[in-house]
């Protein structure tokens, strides 16, 4: 096993996805004894059967939540029940067993309380939590397994686009491909989702952007998300600001980053909606300075501003390019929020490692 949580280079610039804790929580679920023998030990890797359904049906899902050190030092989870649910509704939409939602927040309160010293005082760093479950029975009948296998891993976080936080991003529409369709687990957080959007995102760096912006797969008219994160457009109105985001439509994910927003933009006296928007009225409403600022928010990513779209019919950029103010102020508010500094609005964060 390689970790790089002590590595010098991790302390100063972990990046995103690779600067493993040192320890992993597992549980195993099969049709005669339910989830069973759990275990908290090192993180080490698998040995599967070449069979292993869930290699060749993706039946896997996984999460993604963050824990984060207050100033006071203690350090808390960010709403991890959320998280445990949509996790229970991605397994039940790929016919696998549902992990209890008490069971995954003791996952996440072993883990966190193991490996908090990773986690250093800067603000900018987190702790990002992968929860996973696949198909482990070795056998290639086109059938649900009969057994499954949850994994809780952890690694130090950085910032997902770098570290200059309110970068903004390019982004390139896609038009020849789509992410998700009706009836199928676009609202799901499942493995399956995430290898056929590679080719889209490789054709959006070929094109000088970060990101791919995907549209609707019936019509490819209606925004739905940027890459694996929710949408947020920011009007100016008569009437003062809206906070605006595509509503879930059953072919995107709903976010807990997303909700936490809506909530937060209320709270800040942003009048809040969600609704279907177009590709067209996007740009139109940029041309005619209506939309003013538009982000792209999730765990890895937190909230990210889009500053220019490419797109066949026509580029663009939004507002001055840069970082708007609703967005600055939401960011800043849910950061504030995840760590402490502001008062938590019910619930949000789960204190596992108590100040000291």
């Amino acid at each position: 096993m390689t970790t790089q949580s002590s590595s010098p280079a991790a302390a100063v610039s972990p990046g995103h996805g690779d600067a493993f804790t040192d320890h992993m929580v597992s549980l195993s679920w099969n049709v005669v004894d339910g989830w069973h023998d759990r275990r908290v030990g090192e993180l080490e890797p698998l040995v599967v059967h070449p069979a292993t359904i869930g290699l060749h049906y993706a039946q896997v899902v996984f999460e993604g939540l963050k824990a984060h050190r207050g100033p006071d030092g203690s350090v808390s989870v960010f709403r991890p029940d959320r998280n445990a649910l949509r996790f229970q509704r991605s397994a039940k939409r790929l016919a696998m067993p549902e992990l209890p939602v008490d069971d995954f927040l003791a996952a996440v309160d072993d883990l966190v309380r193991l490996d908090h010293t990773a986690l250093p005082d800067d603000p900018s760093i987190s702790l990002y939590l992968r929860p996973l479950m696949f198909a482990n029975e070795p056998n290639l009948m086109l059938r649900p397994s009969a057994e499954y296998r949850f994994l809780l891993m952890a690694f130090v976080a950085g910032g997902f686009f770098g570290d200059q936080a309110l970068a903004p991003v390019s982004v390139l529409v896609s038009r020849e491909h789509s992410r998700a369709v009706v009836g199928g687990t676009g609202d799901v957080k499942c493995a399956a989702n995430y290898g056929p959007s590679f080719v889209a995102q490789r054709l959006a760096q070929q094109a000088g952007c970060q990101q791919v912006v995907w549209l609707d797969a019936a019509e490819h008219r209606w925004v739905e998300e940027m890459g694996g994160m929710n949408l947020f457009f920011v009007r100016r109105t008569a009437g003062g600001t809206e906070v605006v985001t595509p509503a879930l439509t059953g072919t995107l994910l709903p976010g807990v980053t997303r909700e936490s927003l809506l909530v937060l933009a209320d709270r800040l006296g942003h009048t809040v909606r969600e609704e279907r928007i177009s590709i067209d009225r996007w740009r139109t409403e940029c041309a005619a300075g209506v939309i003013t600022e538009v982000f792209a928010c999730g765990t890895a990513a937190v909230v990210t501003p889009v500053g220019a779209v490419r797109d066949r019919d026509g580029d663009w950029v939004v507002g001055d390019g840069t970082a708007g103010p609703v967005t600055r102020q939401l960011r800043q508010a849910l950061v504030d929020t995840q760590r402490g500094v502001l008062p938590d609005p019910g619930g949000w964060r789960r204190v596992v490692v108590p100040a000291p």
